[in-house]
């Protein structure tokens, strides 16, 4: 009996069989290493203090590893099944219906803030809305004790030890509100969902009480996520991207941003605006990029260096796509997309992940094993359907999956 207990406890993970003695590493770590990097930012023993009163781990964070340990993928995160891309707009039309009343309420700070950035106010709206409702989501977490879990234990740690010391910075400022600073899972705060060290580079005044307020005022939100746009690269006078019908003799392989062509020769070699519309004049001549988030199986884009400062805001092609088809919506009373998503069938991350593998034994690059079919996994996809004489759909299937991860 001894010996099968003696087992059982082997068996579980390092921070099961001891979390209070991590627990006392990770109070020396703030004592040790947090405090003195906090002192040299200015950071004032009282706000330190005051800060990381009571914090403690928190386990029920994803991607934590124990010090010392090798990172390894839960069990659950390999077994997740993983969400069709269409799964991903299923809030649109609620975001839009509220950002066209927002657009409304808020259409002085919106046009204020497009004024001096660029950036058009139905980005802003759509970014808003997703990352927080347009301030309505309940923000949960006690920030400090996120980031320093995560700095502390996880597989970004120094990452999330720059947050954590960007945070103190902001309480020692006093630009957030009285009481504890709430964020998301990840550390973000406020209601354009900054990390710390962006709220720190980006929040702006709107509203001119010489004030950055992402928390309580909607001016200071609005002015702060277009001046984060602007500072990653928002061209003026540009949009986002077109969708678009991408015809046969086109390779879905060519998507990618480092794959762009004018605009002017994706519409010569047949690949059309689905309203049936040229490419506006101001376009044609610039550079863009073939965006197929469900390769065959879905709507197809040309985008813009527009799309990409979009993903500066959120490494996903879906959430920058999301962002400017709700904005689309909000500006223009768009509809839902004309291409039609189809169902892959009921996938595992480990599935993907195993055919990401495959890819990579071939030779592809396929941005990483993570069980996520991004544009790099996509085109490999195309690639590999092309070399072997199959149709290309640039997208995993049951079938693609079956011949690659094996």
């Amino acid at each position: 009996m001894f010996s099968l207990l003696l087992t059982l406890a082997l068996a579980l993970p390092a921070w099961a069989q001891d979390r209070q003695q991590i627990e006392r590493q990770f109070q020396s770590w703030l004592e040790q290493t947090i405090w003195p990097e906090a002192q040299r930012t200015g950071v004032s023993r009282r706000t330190f203090d005051a800060a990381v009163e009571g914090v403690r781990l928190n386990w029920e964070l994803p991607d934590l590893v124990v010090p010392g340990q090798k990172a390894q993928v839960p069990t659950r995160q390999r077994q997740a099944e993983f969400g069709a891309p269409s799964r991903y707009f299923s809030g649109v039309e609620t975001d839009a219906a509220v950002g066209r009343q927002m657009a409304q309420q808020h259409a002085r700070a919106l046009a204020e803030a497009e004024r001096k950035t660029g950036v058009p106010g139905r980005i802003v709206l759509g970014i808003w809305g997703r990352e927080s409702a347009y301030g309505r989501a309940k923000i949960p977490h006690n920030a400090v004790q996120v980031l320093a879990t995560k700095g502390f234990m996880s597989t970004r740690a120094a990452y999330f030890t720059d947050e954590l010391l960007a945070a103190l910075q902001i309480l020692e400022r006093g630009q957030a509100p009285a009481g504890t600073l709430r964020s998301s899972w990840a550390g973000a705060l406020g209601q354009p969902q900054f990390m710390p060290s962006n709220v720190l580079e980006h929040a702006a005044d709107g509203d001119g009480d010489r004030r950055a307020d992402i928390w309580t005022s909607e001016a200071d939100t609005i002015a702060s996520i277009a001046n984060y746009l602007a500072r990653h690269g928002w061209q003026a006078g540009r949009d986002w991207g077109f969708e678009v019908v991408v015809p046969d003799t086109v390779s879905c392989a060519l998507e990618g941003p480092d794959q762009g062509r004018r605009i002017a020769d994706w519409a010569a070699a047949g690949v059309r605006r689905v309203s049936g519309k040229p490419f506006p004049d101001n376009e044609k001549n610039k550079d863009g990029f073939l965006m197929m988030p469900a390769g065959r199986h879905g709507p197809a884009f040309v985008v813009t260096p527009n799309f990409y400062v979009l993903k500066d805001y959120n490494m996903s092609d879906l959430y920058a796509l999301y962002v400017g088809h709700v904005g689309d919506r909000i500006a223009y009373g768009m509809g839902d997309f004309e291409g039609r998503w189809r169902d892959p069938g009921r996938l595992m991350r480990s599935d993907i992940a195993r055919m990401q593998q495959g890819l990579e034994r071939l030779g592809h690059d396929v941005g990483g094993v993570d069980g996520l079919p991004g544009f790099k996994t996509r085109r490999s996809i195309g690639r590999w359907q092309e070399a072997t004489g199959r149709t290309p759909t640039c997208f995993p299937d049951r079938a693609v999956i079956d011949a690659l991860a094996r």
